[in-house]
């Protein structure tokens, strides 16, 4: 049997770069302009520092001549040197302003936009996409650095390009002297960078197996400090023990950190003495040359810069390279996340061919990824148009993965779902959610205006004040709006400056009313829209619901038999499958499981 051949090592860390092209293209698509100047100023910041090395050098030497000479007519050539060298410093102190300026503008520009291409990443997911813990990790780790690393990537090639410039003035200086004292420059720099590159990528993969850890840290911060959840953190006295927590995965983390911290810095700071040694050797060596006459004081001095400033700017190329490593590692993330195969809707069709057909599910089953029981099994059913169908059944039997199924946010395992005649997976799934006004038990209070949080039924209409009026009559949420502070602009939720908090049930009729707001819709779908309202209200808005839907299609999901009762068919779900159906009156006749719970909830009441 022939084993698997490994993957070449070399290939490998030179293939870790295959994100520096992308990054490149990303700074320059996001400002042209930005990345012209951020180039020309890194190309004469890379050459003036050999020039001013040099300048200093004609500096001694004039200075030396104008002294032996003792004239003062060779007093203005020094001068000059001088005032060049002022001219080349200033030109450089302005280089490195701006390329700080333009490196800090894209640094905002790119985080920018690259926030907004995972958001827009992220719109076009699928929901067992954000079921899935392993891609959440994906997600965290894109999030975390992916925003700051391209543009800190750029910066890296430029600051290479600019280290590669002066290293060849520098070296075109230094060769005069010898070609030894080149090759001891470039040897002396090789083990830090060495050592730099291997423990940057034990940070990385460091970084990478902890997300799941700092989602948890994220998720105690935000039990702590966000207002929907102190009253309970309180109550329940939960403080100290998810303090302790938050703690306990800070010490794991820390102390990861702590040791590779620890060994970098003094693996680095070991490899440093052997650049410290290789200058020190070179500086004797130039010293003695000058001492016995083969170079000039000039040649002295400006051979010392440039081994000193040379050994500095190889030693910052290679930190260049092992940080473009790094970056590259850390842009895998981003680019594996952008890169997530997401399968788009298929379906085209607007219209059915039968409309007067309505909606039909035939022996749909369905199974959660990474589940082995199916949640559904099985299910056939059939409302037509202006029919109301109640769902009713115990909690976890599989009621709202119908509605899940019905709205398109996942799809069956086996069977098919029909609307007007036309499989669900064949419509243009915007034009079937328009069709769809719906309130989930576990609604968004949206940190936004009463209008806006109305208004998000319909995004096309989100600021339309008629339309706002009208949806809240209709949830029956106008009446407590009209005696808001500022009535449909009153702020909502504690986030934000002026924010009014409402009760459980007035944020339930403001969800009602977010279900109106789409006027072409002809399905409704409920799902437990007055479990915090109390008994009465919910019959009176019941009532009236009956009457403004008509015509529409409605999906109820409730607990309260007396909302139930008013449905034209009713079915009973039980562990994933129908076990019955038809009205309120032939369910309790047969006295099966939906009578059984009926008594059990009627007895409450007595």
């Amino acid at each position: 049997m022939k084993s698997k051949k490994q993957p070449n090592p070399l290939r490998q860390s030179l293939g870790v770069f295959r994100y520096s092209g992308r990054a490149i293209n990303l700074v320059w698509t996001t400002s042209h302009s930005l990345t012209m100047i951020l180039a020309s100023l890194t190309l004469l910041a890379g050459l003036l520092p050999a020039a001013i090395a040099y300048i200093g050098k004609l500096i001694v030497d004039a200075v030396v001549l104008a002294s032996q000479t003792n004239t003062n007519s060779n007093i203005y050539q020094p001068l000059l040197y001088v005032s060049l060298e002022a001219i080349a410093v200033a030109l450089l102190a302005g280089s490195q302003r701006g390329l700080t300026i333009c490196q800090s503008l894209l640094r905002a520009l790119l985080g920018q936009r690259v926030n907004v291409l995972i958001l827009k990443k992220a719109l076009t997911l699928n929901l067992t996409h954000f079921e899935n813990s392993e891609f959440y990790d994906k997600l965290t780790n894109a999030r975390r650095e992916a925003s700051v690393r391209p543009l800190s990537l750029v910066n890296r090639t430029f600051g290479l390009v600019q280290n590669a410039l002066s290293l060849i003035t520098y070296g075109a200086l230094l060769v005069r002297f010898s070609v030894w004292a080149v090759v001891v420059l470039i040897l002396a720099a090789m083990p830090a960078f060495i050592a730099e590159t291997r423990f940057a990528g034990e940070a990385f993969r460091l970084f990478s197996w902890r997300a799941p850890e700092t989602r948890q840290q994220h998720y105690i911060e935000t039990l702590l400090a966000r207002e929907d959840y102190a009253t309970e953190v309180k109550l329940y006295q939960l403080g100290e023990m998810l303090l302790g927590r938050y703690y306990n995965i800070f010490e794991q983390l820390y102390q990861e950190d702590r040791k590779l911290t620890i060994r970098r810095g003094t693996w680095g700071y070991i490899l440093s003495l052997v650049s410290t040694t290789a200058f020190y050797i070179a500086y004797g060596w130039i010293v003695i040359e000058t001492v016995i006459g083969k170079i000039s004081l000039g040649d002295m001095i400006m051979y010392i810069t440039v081994f000193r400033q040379g050994q500095t700017t190889f030693a910052n190329a290679l930190t260049s390279i092992g940080g473009m490593y790094e970056d590259n590692l850390y842009l895998s993330n981003l680019y594996e996340f952008l890169e997530e195969k997401v399968t788009p809707p298929r379906g085209k069709v607007t219209r059915g061919n039968k409309p007067e057909d309505g909606i039909r599910f035939e022996k749909v089953s369905f199974t959660y990824p990474g589940n082995t029981q199916p949640t559904l099994r099985n299910i056939t059913l059939h409302l037509k148009p202006g029919e109301k169908l109640a769902i009713v059944g115990e909690n976890g039997s599989g009621k709202t993965t119908l509605i899940k199924l019905l709205t398109r946010l996942y799809t069956p395992n086996t069977g098919r779902i029909l609307l007007d005649g036309v499989d669900l997976q064949e419509w243009d799934v915007d034009v079937l959610r328009q069709r769809i006004g719906v309130i989930f038990q576990n609604f968004v209070r949206y940190q936004f205006t009463v209008g806006e949080n109305i208004g998000v039924g319909d995004v096309n209409n989100i600021n339309n004040n008629n339309r706002w009026r009208t949806a809240a009559q209709k949830g029956k949420a106008d009446n407590f709006i009209e005696n808001l502070p500022q009535q449909f602009q009153t702020q909502l939720g504690k986030w934000f400056k002026s924010g009014q908090e409402l009760s459980g049930g007035q944020w339930q009729k403001i969800a009602l009313a977010r279900a109106f707001m789409r006027t072409q819709a002809d399905i409704l779908v409920l799902d437990e829209p007055t479990s915090a309202i109390d008994a009465q209200a919910e019959y009176e808005i019941f009532n009236h619901f009956r009457t403004l839907t008509q015509n529409q299609m409605v999906f109820l999901i409730s607990h309260r038999f007396s909302t139930v009762r008013m449905a034209d068919k009713i079915i009973v779900i039980d562990n994933g499958e129908i076990v019955e159906q038809g009205t309120h009156q032939q369910l309790l006749a047969a006295d099966r499981l939906y009578a059984r719970l009926f008594t059990i909830q009627a007895a409450g009441y007595q």
